[in-house]
């Protein structure tokens, strides 16, 4: 790995002399590494440990639009985030869990 080229300067949160690894530009601010990791931006990740959980990984979503169906198995109304076309089942979310559930066991 190559080492890079360090330039000299005053940390603008404490004034303490420091190296960094670019050249600072005048108006912006230099932190040297103990108040950088103070001041660390906080990423956007939004999702409770999934890579592509929550908000998608930044993208503003909106709430999904849910539309009425009645299950195929259960026959009890649900919501679902698709608009059923008619020609597959629909099943609310226990039939379709249990429906996975299933189908898991006969391939294993």
């Amino acid at each position: 790995m190559e080492d890079r080229e360090m330039h000299k300067a005053t940390c603008s949160d404490c004034g303490a002399e420091c190296e960094v690894p670019f050249k600072p530009t005048e108006g912006k601010p230099v932190r040297c590494q103990d108040c950088f990791r103070k001041n660390r931006p906080q990423r956007s990740s939004g999702g409770g440990g999934r890579r592509f959980g929550g908000n998608r990984g930044g993208f503003d979503r909106r709430p999904r639009e849910m539309h009425k169906a009645t299950c195929a198995e259960c026959k009890q109304e649900c919501e679902v985030p698709f608009k059923p076309s008619g020609d597959k089942p629909v099943y609310c979310k226990e039939c379709y869990a249990k429906k996975q559930d299933s189908e898991d066991r006969e391939n294993f």
